[in-house]
């Protein structure tokens, strides 16, 4: 999982499916997760133009296919494994390097599928927490395989 950690968190840009403006989300704190890590980072949302965060607005895309530059982008997947299973088609025809499924967000064949379609696929059993695989906890980790500095103000 470390060369998956690498790849996913070598990207220049990034992307959170599922993110929510609702504070008590997991879209919510995932996508929080990478503004406070000052990352580039742009939420996917099909319902919703916006998503606020701390009073701040910021633009969804409904889908994969709408990112500007979806070679360059990683994945963190906050959705339900029926919707996960139709997105990670389109992201792989978008083509996305890697994904991160958050716990919840995949069933076997899921699972099977990212592993399959994409250059890294960061889910499933291990990680530090006790659900499997979690950016909140253990995307920190993930930073520094990929050579990326933790800067002044990193707090969530």
């Amino acid at each position: 999982m470390e060369a998956a950690l690498k790849t996913f968190f070598s990207s220049t840009r990034f992307a959170v499916a599922g993110a929510s403006s609702d504070p008590t989300k997991f879209g919510h704190k995932v996508f929080a997760w990478y503004i406070h890590h000052s990352l580039p980072v742009t939420p996917l949302n099909p319902r919703a133009p916006t998503i606020t965060l701390q009073s701040k607005e910021y633009a969804t895309v409904p889908s994969p296919s709408g990112l500007s530059d979806a070679s360059q982008t990683s994945l963190s997947v906050i959705t339900p494994p029926k919707v996960t299973a139709a997105l990670l088609k389109e992201a792989k025809e978008a083509g996305i390097p890697a994904v991160w499924l958050q716990p919840g967000t995949f069933d076997d064949e899921v699972l099977a599928y990212a592993r399959a379609n994409f250059e890294a696929a960061i889910a499933g059993d291990g990680g530090r927490g006790g659900e499997g695989w979690c950016v909140l906890v253990d995307g920190e980790e993930g930073l520094k395989k990929a050579g990326r500095k933790r800067e002044e103000g990193w707090k969530l």
